[in-house]
């Protein structure tokens, strides 16, 4: 986004009848002239405000204050950029500079020496943004964002979602008024089918299918649903969409009740998201105070508003069934399938339920066709896919790209490769209900069918990179801990076969596996999938399966050889001193916590101190020695 457009977002300033007007395309802009001179963008996610943003943002306005510069330059609380690896995140436009990691110290720098004098920190600067010859490039050049395409996260980063104003100087509500003022609803649904925007949540199920079912269900009384829960470990997109754009999500709600017939709607999100319900709660309020929610919308007769549950962090709960159980105050348990939610679900009506991911696509659907939409991705996978970025990758983070890119360019391009100059071995997708795509795969397209095809899935959006250093069993065995514990324990086959596997899994993570141990985690795993209740015990085997498909290798070293390849299962692991490297420094010793290492009598050849060695049967196989010698003369085995 350019300097000029920014400014115009925060120049449109309006009382209700012209923002109505603004929304509707009828009025003309306001071209009232700024006082300031400069904005700058401070990252106010959840990622940089836990390294610090907010001790940046009180720097920052405390120097501009010192240095009479209050009034010349503005001051920005956004959502996430994307690159939360380098948090916290500070942008100073016109320039678009962008400094990365900043500090208070830092902070007093780019006051004195960029804001007032003109002269840029290059030293402070995103290192991928300055050239060797010292030219600094635009932000969208640099291999972390000119490959992304951002639709759902467009405002993030941008806008201070705090402030329905600024939402409206990017458009927003357009959408809105048009459906309301142009379209009937079965026009919406057909819109909404004809861009082939597929569920963000995890299935991928058609949202306009859902929508014309939900539409279609007879009854007057119907709810729209947002599921927020979003509980999968380093996943965090619709976090970060609540808490860069809320309206957004709050304007696709809208549009969708409309569309089905309903009038009240409710966003289920997790208590542990603070800074994405503050943000709902003040989008929510405006939205009402603006005439955008609550009677009679926009003058055209509809009525609908919202209403925030907080959920207690059970990722059960993220399945659609036992969301709206829990919305409706009962424990959050799966209900069987049919009927389904579109037929029966909140308090017995119809009603429909997408994810936030899914909902932050609608209004751009709306507003700019079908057509458009459809044009970007795959044949059967349109748009573009939200990614938390996570794991042994440089550039942790939110990315959206389109769908079809591979998963190459994910990791080596956007992602900055692997660090420590660590080769790439793995990536899961789908989190606890995925699979691992192996290396030799690095060149998929990132969509629904392929990765189904190697026995993983989208999910709602996590991508945990993994390197020569992960062990696949040791990996399978941290997301069975995670179902085990999330597990509600309504039906039989999640609650005793998320426990069964688990066991089998820790017995071959401790050498103490079989052969056999492999093929009752197959007949296992296919009960579960057949007979479980709900997508959390249907799917919970899906990192099992998939690991040993693609790395069986790694599994038979731990059963035949009782060795773990990537040096990961400590049961399987021993450290040895390599006596004559061993130059007698002591520090092993000195740090070993249980007091395994001791001085022996044998000198190495020359050496002026006694070597040292591990006892064994002490030892806790923690690694701290090898950590702490400076002359590798410990190998771990």
């Amino acid at each position: 986004m350019t300097f000029e457009e920014l400014t115009r977002i925060r120049k449109e300033k309006s009382d209700l009848i012209k923002v109505r007007k603004l929304v509707a395309l009828e009025a003309e802009k306001l071209a009232a002239n700024t006082a300031y001179r400069k904005q700058v963008l401070v990252c106010g996610g959840t990622g940089c405000t836990s390294s610090g943003s907010k001790k940046i943002i009180e720097a920052l306005e405390n120097e501009l204050k010192a240095q009479g510069l209050d009034k010349e330059v503005l001051v920005v609380r956004t959502g996430c950029f994307g690159l939360c690896s380098l948090g916290p995140i500070v942008i100073v436009y016109p320039e678009g500079t962008f400094y990365a990691q900043a500090t208070p110290e830092g902070i007093v720098r780019i006051v004195d020496e960029h804001l007032k004098k003109g002269e840029v920190c290059k030293d402070l600067l995103y290192k991928e943004t300055v050239h060797e010859d010292g030219s600094i490039i635009s932000l969208s050049e640099t291999n972390f964002y000119k490959k992304q395409l951002r639709i759902a996260l467009r405002n993030c980063g941008v806008i201070d979602p705090e402030n329905i104003e600024e939402y409206i100087g990017t458009r927003g509500y357009e959408a809105l008024y048009k459906v309301l003022d142009s379209m009937t609803p079965d026009e919406v649904v057909k819109e909404v089918l004809d861009s082939g925007l597929r569920g963000r949540g995890g299935a991928g199920f058609p949202t306009g299918r859902k929508w014309m079912f939900t539409k279609d269900a007879p009854g007057d009384v119907k709810y729209v649903a947002c599921n927020a829960d979003e509980g999968d470990p380093g996943a965090f997109m619709d976090r970060s969409i609540l808490e860069g754009d809320p309206h957004a999500i709050i304007e696709a709600m809208t549009i969708a009740s409309y569309a089905v017939g309903a009038h009240q709607g409710y966003v289920y999100v997790r208590a542990e998201y603070p800074v994405a319900v503050h943000r709902l709660q003040v989008a929510l309020q405006q939205a009402r105070e603006y005439g955008l929610l609550g009677k009679n919308i926009f003058g055209k007769g509809h009525d609908f508003d919202i209403e925030i549950r907080l959920g207690a962090g059970a990722f059960v709960c993220g399945e659609e069934t036992a969301l709206l159980t829990s919305i409706e105050g009962n424990r959050g348990e799966p209900r069987p399938r049919p009927p389904f939610p579109a037929v029966k679900g909140l308090f017995g009506k119809p009603t429909l339920l997408n994810n936030v991911e899914t909902y932050a696509n609608i209004a751009q659907i709306i507003r700019k066709g079908a057509a458009w939409y459809s044009s970007m991705g795959t044949e059967t996978s349109k748009g573009t896919k939200v990614f938390a970025l996570g794991g042994k990758i440089t550039n942790v983070g939110l990315v959206e790209i389109p769908m079809g890119t591979t998963l190459r360019e994910i990791i080596e391009e956007i992602g900055g490769g692997i660090p420590n100059g660590k080769k790439f071995k793995a990536a899961q997708t789908g989190g606890p209900s995925g699979g691992c795509i192996p290396a030799k795969y690095i060149d998929t397209p990132i969509d629904y069918e392929s990765l189904q095809a190697l026995g993983s899935m989208m999910g709602s959006g996590g991508l945990i990179v993994m390197d020569e250093d992960n062990c696949m069993v040791d990996v399978s065995k941290f997301y069975l801990e995670f179902t085990v514990d999330e597990s509600c324990g309504k039906c039989t086959p999640c609650r005793v076969g998320t426990r069964k596997l688990h066991q089998l899994l820790d017995k071959i993570s401790k050498g103490k596996g079989t052969m056999e141990d492999l093929d009752l985690i197959d007949s296992l795993a296919n009960h579960m999938k057949s007979s479980s209740l709900c997508a959390l015990g249907q799917s919970a085997p899906n990192p099992v399966l998939s690991t040993i498909k693609q790395f069986r290798d790694e599994y038979e070293a731990h059963i035949k050889e009782g060795r773990c390849p990537a040096g990961v299962c400590k049961e399987l692991l021993s450290y040895e001193i390599i006596k004559d490297n061993c130059v007698g420094c002591g520090l092993c010793a000195k740090n070993c916590p249980v007091g395994a290492i001791s001085k022996t009598d044998y000198i190495a050849p020359g050496k002026k101190l006694p070597a040292y060695e591990i006892d064994k049967s002490k030892c806790i196989k923690c690694g701290v020695c090898m950590n702490n010698c400076r002359l590798k003369a410990i190998v771990r085995k």
